[in-house]
């Protein structure tokens, strides 16, 4: 299990926000989206467009899809399209050989706030590599 260093006041806020989530934002959206269905042609229905651009976000918000401390990505090298796995994890837990880099590396650095499909460029001591972000996902 990961532990992410977080004031009591910074879990509860997100605590809360989970909840609600889960158990007033989703089902309102789903009943929205519903109801604008109803109103038929969806192609000009400006309730059921506003209605998926919330769920979308809802659903973005309760899977994680932007790179961020403890997300597990895959990466493929842009020159030999190799993939390999990491999980971003705090200095005192990472362990390359067994996929765990640290929030503080330069990769992690550089693949903090970036989606699936987004290509990164890396400074290395071997000069510049480039990756693609293929998947990333958490728990």
């Amino acid at each position: 299990m990961n532990k992410i260093p977080m004031t009591a006041d910074g879990y509860n806020r997100l605590r809360e926000e989970l909840k609600r989530l889960k158990t007033v934002d989703r089902p309102a959206i789903i009943r929205a989206i519903a109801e604008a269905r109803d109103h038929g042609d969806l192609a000009e229905n400006a309730e059921y467009h506003s209605a998926r651009d919330r769920q979308s976000f809802i659903e973005g918000r309760l899977s994680g899809s932007v790179i961020k401390f403890g997300a597990r990505v895959t990466l493929a090298d842009e020159e030999t399209d190799e993939e390999q796995t990491f999980q971003i994890v705090g200095e005192d837990e990472a362990d390359i050989s067994q996929g765990r880099l640290s929030v503080t590396s330069p990769l992690a650095r550089a693949l903090i706030g970036k989606r699936t499909g987004e290509s990164v460029e890396v400074a290395t001591p071997r000069g510049a590599k480039s990756y693609e972000v293929v998947t990333v996902g958490f728990g």
